[in-house]
């Protein structure tokens, strides 16, 4: 009996939505590791990524191992890491990734995927764009398009009131991106933060997503997504789509 619930455990850790034959547009691959912070979004993601394949025909393959990119990504036009950061991944997984950026792959990194220990991984930092610095309490606050050419902003208003952790960023690898959407400082309180903890704001240019090229591929990176109910709002659906259809298609 053990063994055979150990067989269906591991069938369970990657999944693929039913393939639509020719009307198959291309694979996505999306990497989503429970985490002691990000775990209860996962069944409402997975039920959203899924109706998301259904109704835009491509091909999803859901995980929750990253020994996935031990394996052969060449199929996948994009990997979404969701809330699963490049930090937990072994030798053999960093090399996976890079091979596949390397030879023309393409990677979406949504909001906690961002954050990665200082020094660890450089190319993952460098992929990123941005590196993590802090966060303040979750809160509402106003944001913006900065790029309404993107389709990550195609479903958005010009402006959008949002609530989600503001995650402040540096530039150590000085990395030049492209911003789609920033936040609006004066709309919430970047100091509001747990006691022994110091947050600041990053002033009139916060980015909370963009895009650039790195190594032969596309990446784009939203910082926002932290909680599941996040995952029903079709607005924030329509951004995340958008991102994903933009680095698999390059449109």
């Amino acid at each position: 009996m053990k063994k055979t619930l150990n067989a269906l455990a591991v069938a369970a850790a990657v999944a693929t939505a039913p393939a639509l034959a020719a009307d198959t547009q291309f694979a996505v691959l999306v990497l989503a590791m429970p985490t002691k912070y990000h775990y209860e979004y996962i069944p409402v993601a997975r039920e959203s990524f899924e109706k998301l394949a259904r109704l835009h025909a491509f091909e999803l393959t859901w995980t929750a191992q990253p020994g996935a990119f031990e394996g052969d990504l060449s199929k996948y036009a994009a990997v979404v890491l969701l809330n699963s950061s490049g930090e937990e991944f072994n030798e053999a997984q960093r090399a996976g990734f890079e091979r596949y950026m390397k030879a023309g792959g393409n990677a979406v990194v949504v909001h906690r995927a961002i954050i990665s220990k200082p020094g660890l991984w450089p190319w993952y930092e460098k992929l990123v764009g941005r590196s993590f610095v802090i966060h303040p309490m979750l809160q509402t606050a106003v944001v913006t398009k900065t790029d309404a050419n993107h389709p990550a902003t195609f479903g958005l208003p010009d402006k959008w009131i949002w609530s989600d952790e503001w995650y402040e960023f540096s530039n150590p690898h000085s990395v030049n991106v492209n911003p789609v959407l920033a936040v609006d400082e004066r709309s919430y309180d970047p100091t509001k933060i747990w006691p022994g903890q110091v947050a600041k704001g990053m002033g009139a240019d916060h980015p909370v997503s963009w895009w650039q090229a790195y190594e032969k591929g596309r990446v784009f990176v939203t910082a926002l997504g932290h909680n599941q109910a996040m995952y029903r709002d079709e607005r924030y659906l329509d951004h995340l789509w958008g991102g994903i259809w933009w680095a698999a298609t390059g449109r």
